[in-house]
């Protein structure tokens, strides 16, 4: 069984460097700060890389474990979560996966490219932070009122807050769980899904006030700029929601959003009955859910708005 082999893994090593995906949502810190502080119980010296994080997430418990650069070079094990693709690591953190001396990782997306030693990839999952309970479960390591507060934040923001056509009733007992150890569902809730700074809601009120409807109104479009981030002060995953915008309206089955990296733009896709969006994405290079996914486009603004609106459009009834 693969759980054990990793948790022999576990056992023999020593400094352990947990990485997500670049630009971290809920699910990806949420499930690395649990598993750094269930390896930090086990005496484990563990740290977390994460380049920008989200102030939204603060009230996160296992916060002084996160850093943005590591003096050690060569790690006994490196654990990479709820990332598909190697590729999706920010850029200065590959090495330290690539040089140590164990790699594993755990994710739910419907592609992965198995880029780990020990794979652990349920792509049923509605979030990477629900297979962490079932691991942790099976591995008899304990679940902490803080390392429980981290993995249902994981689960509710990646279920949309329970809304998603995703979540299972796994993920409810595990709320109910939460629930019956003190937990404060509705808090954490309120901070990871309603919470939002005034820069978070100036820059959705701005692509509000963009959005755009295509295919009689089946495709929702809008985006921003870096120009707007500089003029708002935009900070890391203060984009989060704004696809949302789009999906949550009448006859809306296919919301897009892009917003402006250096190397041209992201576009992330949320669709609401039929269309597999992770298909559209693959199509660019990316990839994700089948309502849910992203890609970067390398191109001007013109360019990536007509050639994904395009492609979307051949996946619509």
């Amino acid at each position: 069984m693969t759980l054990d082999e990793i948790l022999l893994e576990i056992k023999k090593a020593e400094d352990v460097v947990i990485i997500a995906h670049e630009a971290p949502d809920g699910d990806a810190i949420g499930s690395s700060l649990a598993m750094c502080l269930a390896l930090r119980n086990m005496k484990k010296n563990a740290y977390v890389l994460i380049k920008d994080f989200p102030e939204n997430f603060n009230y996160l418990p296992g916060l002084e474990f996160v850093k943005t650069k590591s003096d050690i070079k060569n790690y006994d094990l490196a654990i990479v979560l709820d990332c598909p693709h190697i590729k999706r690591v920010d850029e200065e953190f590959i090495e330290y996966f690539e040089n140590s001396k164990v790699k594993v990782q755990f994710d739910h997306h419907s592609k992965n490219d198995m880029f780990a030693d020990y794979n652990i990839v349920n792509h049923v999952s509605p979030a990477t932070a629900q297979i962490l309970v079932s691991s942790f479960e099976y591995l008899n390591i304990e679940i902490t009122k803080d390392i429980a507060t981290c993995l249902l934040t994981g689960i509710i923001t990646d279920t949309g807050g329970f809304k998603n056509s995703t979540v299972t009733i796994e993920s409810f007992e595990f709320a109910a769980w939460c629930i019956e150890k003190g937990i404060n569902l509705p808090s954490i809730y309120k901070q990871a899904m309603l919470t939002m700074t005034r820069t978070k809601f100036e820059i959705q009120k701005l692509a509000m006030n963009r959005l755009e409807f295509f295919a009689d109104g089946k495709i929702a479009f809008t985006y921003t700029t870096k120009e707007d981030e500089k003029r708002l002060g935009v900070k890391a995953g203060e984009h989060d929601g704004i696809v949302e915008i789009g999906r949550s309206i009448e006859n809306v089955e296919v919301s897009i959003f892009l917003y402006e990296k250096d190397n041209g733009f992201k576009a992330s896709l949320r669709s609401n009955e039929y269309v597999n969006v992770a298909e559209i994405c693959l199509t660019f290079g990316g990839g994700g859910h089948i309502k849910a996914a992203a890609t970067i486009m390398n191109m001007s603004f013109e360019e990536a708005k007509k050639a994904i609106i395009s492609e979307v459009k051949k996946h619509l009834k």
